[in-house]
């Protein structure tokens, strides 16, 4: 009988950026003890990822479609020192208090990442 063992935890946080997924939605689709490591935990399995060009980490930022209405997209990759302490600040792994998005950290899966097969 075969066996299904979990995903690694890259490939659970490779996997998640389909959509625009804040960094406190990513940190609830691992398991435990990575669900609720601080921060600083989690770098080191993201940056693999991101160095492999496979995740982006940017800001959400307002998006209008033609309909009308309002959403959200992806601004362009922060940069290096900027997406370091991105992901090393405590609050961005937090839900905001306002529960707006605008300002908030996610992930986004490049083109090359969507060719990874997990």
């Amino acid at each position: 009988m075969l066996q299904r063992t979990s995903p690694s935890p890259s490939a659970r946080l490779c996997s998640t950026p389909f959509e625009i997924d804040i960094l406190p939605d990513v940190r609830s689709d691992l398991d435990e003890p990575l669900a609720s490591a601080r921060p600083g935990e989690l770098v080191p399995i993201l940056l693999p990822l991101i160095d492999r060009g496979w995740t982006d980490v940017c800001r959400v930022i307002p998006w209008t479609p033609l309909s009308d209405g309002t959403g959200f997209q992806p601004d362009p990759p922060l940069a290096r020192a900027e997406l370091l302490k991105a992901l090393a600040d405590a609050d961005n792994w937090e839900y905001s208090e306002n529960g707006d998005w605008i300002g908030c950290v996610t992930l986004t899966r490049t083109p090359e990442g969507h060719l990874t097969s997990w």
